[in-house]
């Protein structure tokens, strides 16, 4: 028998067993992960040093910003009551650093360090992705299952990543059903934020841009939020595509380490 597909956004904890006594490690991925697979790599390596919480939101989940930033915090702080700790981190990719920049404008004292990878707060930006997600609606569905396929390119370097990395990836691109796909595009078409309020976070921020990205202007979008925030540094990686922390190449636990990211 099938499970139901939750209805709701939900944290995986992608390690087994997690450590409590470690600091609350929590992960929003791309907008095209509405599967589990790609976290599992994606946050391999960090079980090392954190209690890691990845943030999932089911494909059949059609909420707002806000919506979503509720259940980002909400989820945070059930954790948090379970075990109280510091520091707090929000760790979050593409899509998911639009989403964690919302959390932060509306909450900003819940996280203690915040790491932001190749941010789609560039979406709005890029005149042919904006053209394309007003387009999407009248793709027929043959079309976008292919589009699925061939977005792989732009989303990685496919000679950098393994097998598995390659179909947990390409699996993850087609998983959304179109309606879904469309809700989130759409969002990141009318996504904003007040910079003002970011101004005012001093809480350490590491923005991790890929040079090599195809999709997104990443090293461009990580120099306008370090202007933003008071407390930010950039770490830029040379080969890497948007979805950087699939390659075997890069590994984010040893990123943190190197820019001195994570609490003894």
């Amino acid at each position: 028998m099938l499970s139901k597909v939750r209805s709701h956004p939900y944290f995986l904890a992608p390690q087994k067993p997690s450590n409590p006594n470690y600091p609350l490690f929590v992960f929003i991925p791309g907008m095209d992960e509405t599967g589990k697979e790609l976290m599992y790599i994606q946050t391999a390596g960090l079980e090392a040093a954190f209690d890691v919480r990845c943030f999932v939101i089911p494909s059949d989940d059609l909420t707002s910003w806000d919506e979503m930033t509720e259940e980002v915090v909400t989820l945070t702080q059930i954790e948090l009551e379970k075990v109280p700790r510091s520091p707090v981190y929000l760790c979050a990719e593409s899509f998911g650093s639009c989403l964690a920049l919302k959390v932060l404008e509306k909450f900003p004292q819940l996280f203690t360090k915040i790491i932001l990878i190749n941010s789609a707060s560039s979406f709005h930006r890029v005149p042919w992705l904006n053209l394309g997600s007003l387009l999407f609606p009248y793709t027929p569905q043959l079309f976008y299952k292919i589009s699925s396929f061939l977005s792989l390119p732009f989303l990685a370097n496919l000679s950098r990543i393994s097998p598995a990395a390659s179909q947990a990836l390409s699996e993850s691109t087609s998983s959304a059903p179109k309606e879904t796909a469309n809700q989130r595009l759409s969002l990141m078409r009318e996504f904003d934020i007040n910079e003002k309020k970011l101004s005012h976070i001093t809480q350490p921020v590491l923005l991790i841009a890929s040079k090599d990205d195809r999709l997104l202007p990443s090293s461009a979008e990580a120099q306008r939020l370090n202007n933003i925030f008071p407390n930010s540094q950039i770490i830029t990686l040379p080969n890497s595509g948007h979805a950087c922390l699939v390659q075997n190449d890069v590994n984010l636990y040893k990123i943190l380490l190197s820019a001195n990211f994570i609490v003894d």
